[in-house]
């Protein structure tokens, strides 16, 4: 299980196989994550206990299915229970209000699909991992400047002490 965990996961969901396909050659050859596919919105969820850093996932999921959750109700569902995942959504698309719905509910950006749609998701994903080398650092320097807040506290309470025994 601690293997799982080290491991850097993309989920892909998409009810198009050959979309998924497509996806995730190209990512894998500029990327190192690990890439999981998936048909279905709920069987993604299932999966997110092995803690995905990003899902692309599909608007217009499983519209052929009549009880399938679409992507929208699916990105819900996922920052609710995991607010750190970051979701970008994939439509057909080319509406503003659509895009505006899944930024609304948490998507970090929205791609139309077409011919640019791959160029756009790879600078996403630079983006998104740049970011996290940023959220990274900014934790790292928190660490720092707490560490020395202590010990700049810790040397004056020993002075304040000192101050004390020779008085």
């Amino acid at each position: 299980m601690a293997a799982e965990q080290s491991k850097r996961y993309i989920f892909l969901v998409d009810d198009e196989p050959i979309q998924n396909e497509m996806l995730k050659d190209y990512i894998s050859e500029r990327f190192s994550y690990q890439i999981k596919t998936y048909e279905s919105g709920e069987t993604a969820l299932q999966d997110m206990h092995l803690n995905p850093e990003i899902v692309v996932l599909d608007f217009h999921l499983n519209s052929h299915l009549p009880d399938a959750q679409n992507g929208v109700e699916v990105l819900k569902k996922i920052k609710e229970q995991y607010p750190h995942v970051q979701v970008i959504m994939l439509s057909g698309q080319d509406k503003l209000e659509v895009a505006i719905d899944s930024m609304k509910h948490g998507a970090y950006d929205y791609v139309i699909k077409g011919e640019t749609a791959f160029s756009r998701m790879e600078n996403i994903l630079n983006n998104i991992n740049e970011l996290g080398s940023i959220k990274a650092a900014n934790e790292n320097y928190k660490r720092v400047i707490t560490m020395l807040w202590a010990a700049i506290a810790g040397v004056a309470l020993l002075g304040m002490g000192l101050l004390y025994i020779f008085r």
